[in-house]
């Protein structure tokens, strides 16, 4: 492998010779509400053939994600865009999480050696601890004889300085165990930190997207004009989707007293285990699902009559005629060479029939040799005979567009390798199963010891029905002509099973699950029926850790003024609150915000999610400058010709008096009695009024009342209300007269 002056590597061989490496840098990321898109920029000259494989992909980006284009106008495109894997083994184990990987197990083998000291040790103190003196046994003819008592003593001495000792040695390896489990469960979480972007095995993973580009100068050669003589320097983009990233939004809120206006700036906790590392993106913050269904649903036709299954569609189609005649002269060139290996790449598996060893995979371990598999059925006609040894990754032959009709729906999926019912030792997939998974027939049960083995089932009749992974276009893939004859020039669904990107996409999704912080709350939950994105004003840095980091956005203008509310029916405090208006063209969502005011930090509360144009209130708790008493009295009496009205007034006295060194305005809130009985009469005679909304979306219940008070500083004022409550005579209220 070689490197030209602007940095690209020439290395590695395709199809058609070596295809040039160029290496790539991470530029922007858009989070969604789960799961991140990912854009990366690759530059450097066009090559001869037009084929570029560009590195550093992460591990657990989505295979069917992946756009690649050109920028600028260059004229150049891109025709074809895959993803490939490669694995080559590190001389060494390198990288943080390695390291941290070694400390931990250092250290759990430290915690175990503790841990058996310390039970050694309490060991030792129950046997020392069970030491009682014994008497010889006395013959039935032997007198009594005497205790002695010295060496009862001496026995007692013993056992109790023996103890001490040990038990001081116990306190000693007690609080070496409790260092130890201290010292391990910090490197279990610093490991459970690290970043997954550093290859923490012996074998580092790569994963590339190849690129076929065609420019100008190709359709030129191609129509017989003349090529360009330099070598046009391009700049591509790639853009795919990774699981692993969540965000949620949090604000941090600047207020001086006295001023209108305030300065909200928003903030993101982002956590991403994607695989790689986010240093110095751009990053965007969006709302939308990622993985939002976008199919329309089918409407179908209501029938009148006897119940008709609805006919499936199939995609099948008869393969055209002479279609293995095509192949007849790639069959007989011959074999292809085999392209030469690079040193220490290992020999190449030998054919069938040869005496190497089976390969190892990439964790260790031994690969098997892949199942035999039956026969393909025709639809009226012999066997076809069975293929020749394929080499190992090679998806097997089953049912696929242009293979015999019978092979739908009889055809399992391609990654799963099985044995014909009728060979030796075969069995369907599980007992009692056919190969769809339904229970199985009678006639494929298996047979008894010595039974001759039972015919495969006729074929069922109709038209080919094709299974899901059939009809799965984008998952096809066509059979070039070193497949075996009876997969040649059709289209077969690929195996995308893969058990290490399955890990990967496993722990990525992981961080969906993290405990959000304090007065956090999902974009989804809080954008509603809309989606939004915000752009964040600088570069960041996110590593892949699996923990919240904080992203600063931007700062959002927002309007302000304070209010001052009070309930003394319920509670004898006055409240500060701030109402934010969002004057933007975007949503605020709602997260926690920390609140400072007069450059002093005040709290920590929630922020409810703001429409643009709206005006929404928040709480800053207690104003201990302001006091505010209350006072109530109840006179009852009669009223009408014969007396027969019970009259209730009720009296309301409130005072306030403000200590601050500013005017304050308070609002008042107190609540009148609602009715809906004809008999019962309420008259109200205070200068309160119904409270109205001020754009804040706020609800009151029936009956409320408020009074607005302006306060100089320093100032004292005293609210004087009431009302009357009309009952018949012989009525009195649930609960009672008093409604106060």
């Amino acid at each position: 492998m070689t490197a030209d002056a602007a940095g690209t590597k020439t290395g590695g061989t395709g199809p058609s010779g070596p295809v040039s490496t160029w290496g790539s840098a991470l530029d922007s990321v858009v989070v969604y509400a789960q799961g991140a898109l990912c854009r990366r920029l690759a530059r450097g000259p066009l090559p001869p053939d037009g084929r570029v494989r560009v590195t550093g992909l992460p591990r657990s980006l989505d295979p069917g994600s992946l756009r690649a284009r050109v920028l600028g106008v260059s004229g150049t495109r891109v025709t074809e865009a895959r993803i490939e894997i490669a694995a080559e083994p590190l001389g060494t184990a390198s990288g943080e999480p390695e390291g941290l990987r070694r400390e931990v197990e250092r250290l759990r083998d430290a915690y175990a050696a503790a841990e058996g000291r310390r039970d050694r040790q309490q060991g030792l103190i129950a046997e020392v601890g069970g030491l009682r003196p014994v008497p010889p046994a006395r013959k039935r003819d032997d007198p009594h004889r005497r205790t002695p008592v010295d060496a009862w003593l001496e026995l007692a001495d013993f056992v109790d300085e023996r103890l001490t000792g040990l038990h001081t040695r116990l306190s000693e390896l007690e609080e070496e165990l409790l260092r130890a489990a201290h010292e391990l469960s910090v490197a279990t979480d610093r490991l459970a930190r690290a970043s997954s972007a550093t290859p923490s095995t012996h074998v580092e993973t790569t994963v590339s997207a190849v690129l076929t580009l065609v420019g100008a100068d190709d359709d030129a050669e191609a129509g017989g004009g003349p090529q360009a003589d330099s070598e046009p320097r391009l700049e591509l983009e790639l853009e795919y989707g990774v699981p692993g990233a969540v965000w949620v939004p949090a604000y941090r809120l600047t207020h001086r007293q006295g001023d209108g206006t305030g300065r909200l700036v928003l903030r993101a906790s982002v956590a991403q285990r994607t695989g790689e590392d986010w240093t110095g993106v751009r990053i965007a913050l969006a709302t939308a699902d990622l993985r939002r269904r976008t199919d329309l649903p089918k409407l179908r036709s209501i029938r009148i009559g006897r119940r008709q299954a609805a006919p499936a569609p199939s995609g099948w189609r008869e393969p055209p005629a002479g279609l293995a005649d095509l192949f007849t002269g790639y069959v007989g060139a011959g074999p292809r060479p085999l392209a030469p290996r690079a040193p220490g790449a290992g020999a190449p598996r030998a054919a069938a029939g040869g005496g190497a060893p089976p390969p190892v995979a990439a964790g260790g371990g031994f690969v098997p040799d892949p199942v035999p598999l039956p026969p393909p059925l025709t639809a009226g006609g012999p066997p076809i005979p069975p293929p020749a040894p394929q080499a190992y990754g090679a998806p097997p032959p089953g049912g696929g567009y242009g293979s015999a009709p019978d092979a739908f729906g009889r055809e399992a999926s391609p990654d799963v390798a099985r044995r014909s019912p009728t060979q030796p030792g075969g069995m369907p997939r599980g007992a009692g199963q056919s190969f769809a998974g339904a229970p199985a027939p009678a006639a494929m049960a298996p047979a008894p010891p010595g039974a001759a083995p039972a015919p495969p089932p006729p074929p069922p009749p109709g038209p080919p029905r094709p299974g899901g992974d059939e009809l799965d276009y984008a998952a096809l893939v066509l059979s070039g002509p070193d497949e075996p004859g009876a997969r040649r020039g059709r289209l077969f669904p690929a195996s995308s099973f893969d058990a290490v990107a399955a890990e990967y996409r496993r722990r990525a999704d992981a961080v969906a699950s993290l405990p959000l912080p304090g007065h956090a709350v999902r974009p989804r939950e809080s954008a509603g029926s809309f989606d939004h994105r915000f752009d964040a004003a600088a570069r960041a840095d996110v590593p892949s850790d699996g923990t919240w980091h904080t992203v600063t956005v931007g700062e959002i203008p927002v309007g302000l003024r304070t209010e001052y509310l009070c309930v003394p029916s319920v509670e004898q405090t006055v409240y500060a609150t701030l109402v934010l208006s969002n004057a933007t063209d975007q949503a605020l969502l709602a997260g926690p915000v920390e609140v400072t005011v007069d450059d002093d930090f005040l709290l920590t509360t929630a922020l409810p999610t703001l429409a643009p144009g709206g005006v929404r209130r928040v709480g800053l708790g207690p104003a201990e400058g302001i006091r505010v008493t209350r006072r109530t009295q109840l006179n009852e009496s009669t009223a009408g010709l014969r007396n027969n009205i019970t009259v209730l007034d009720h009296r309301v006295h409130v005072e306030l008096a403000n200590g601050l060194a500013r005017p304050v305005t308070v609002e008042v809130r107190e609540r009148v009695p609602v009715t809906s009985d004809a008999d019962v009469r309420i008259e109200e005679r205070a200068g309160w009024a119904a409270p109205e909304d001020g754009g804040t979306s706020e609800r009151h219940a029936p009956g409320t009342r408020v009074w607005r008070v302006d306060l100089p500083a320093g100032g004292t004022t005293a609210l004087d209300g009431g009302y009357e409550i009309r009952i018949p005579a012989g009525k009195a209220l649930v609960g009672g007269n008093r409604r106060s």
